[in-house]
């Protein structure tokens, strides 16, 4: 690769990233051979599949492709913990930059995950606790965002990123997260969608779900330049939307630090995800490119 086209060093959770762009968590990252080759393929980081105590599944987990982007029902990750501590142990002698997501049925226990990720790894966390179609799932508000950010704080030094949806008192939960210790903001999970079989009449994956894809790229980009404008100084990981190195841009543009992608991924991962990284590097050798971020 042209050193010229090198991207500059980007921190977030004490991490000093080659590039913004991080893959999301998903299906996709619920593999160790898929996070190794994402990150050998110029991922800046990768976020785990979200783990979680109970990995025995509800229902069967599948995604939708819509014309604005996913819709899924898929939750947590299919590998108990004992299997992500042997994995998250590996990652960790081979130095790779993973952000491990977690969640639990109440903040007690996913401070006790936390604890136990800790004594293996020194990766940092992206609590996933807001994923409006998970089995489990309570309205977020901005208590309970506090309570699961302060039991990480209480029983583990790691730092950690708190991924919230999009919705009312979206400030309050941010600073929820802030004064339980968050180092970081992820936004935005999922927000809710359906779509409808034309044929049958019936609800697509049972119901209202997850949807993720271009459609929610302006409303976060809203909501964290509103942030911004709000003097909310927490980093944040920009998620929502990513199509390609413009996209990238974007959210850089907005206020966001780093930049998720996922459901692009689920087309072509690897060269989707270069794709995506060489427009980004095109565009910042730009020579109005660091003048608009500044």
């Amino acid at each position: 690769m042209n050193s010229q086209l090198q991207p500059s060093r980007h921190r977030v959770l004490g991490m000093a990233l080659a590039s913004p762009i991080i893959v999301g968590s998903g299906l996709l990252s619920d593999q160790a051979k898929n996070i190794r080759q994402l990150l050998a393929h110029g991922a800046g980081a990768v976020v785990t599949k979200t783990i979680y105590p109970i990995s025995e599944k509800k229902h069967v987990e599948r995604i939708y492709a819509i014309d604005t982007g996913l819709l899924n029902n898929t939750t947590y990750s299919k590998h108990s913990v004992e299997r992500w501590l042997e994995l998250l142990g590996q990652f960790s002698h081979e130095q790779l930059p993973i952000i491990a997501s977690v969640h639990a049925p109440c903040p007690e226990e996913l401070g006790e995950l936390a604890a136990k990720i800790r004594q293996v790894s020194d990766c940092p966390l992206e609590l996933g606790i807001s994923c409006l179609h998970a089995d489990d799932f309570t309205e977020d508000t901005p208590e309970r965002v506090y309570d699961y950010a302060n039991s990480v704080r209480q029983q583990t030094d790691s730092l950690f990123s708190v991924k919230l949806s999009l919705g009312q008192k979206l400030q309050e939960r941010v600073q929820a997260a802030m004064e339980g210790g968050a180092q970081a903001i992820t936004l935005s999970d999922t927000i809710s969608g359906m779509a409808f079989d034309r044929v049958n009449g019936e609800a697509v994956l049972g119901g209202i779900c997850g949807y993720s894809g271009p459609g929610i790229k302006p409303l976060v980009l809203a909501a964290i330049y509103d942030l911004r404008q709000r003097r909310v100084n927490v980093p944040i990981m920009g998620s929502g939307g990513v199509q390609n190195g413009m996209d990238v841009h974007d959210f850089l543009l907005a206020g966001a630090e780093t930049v998720q992608v996922y459901s692009a991924l689920h087309k072509d991962m690897f060269l989707t995800l270069r794709r995506i990284i060489e427009q980004y590097q095109i565009y910042c050798n730009r020579p109005k490119f660091m003048e608009a971020l500044e």
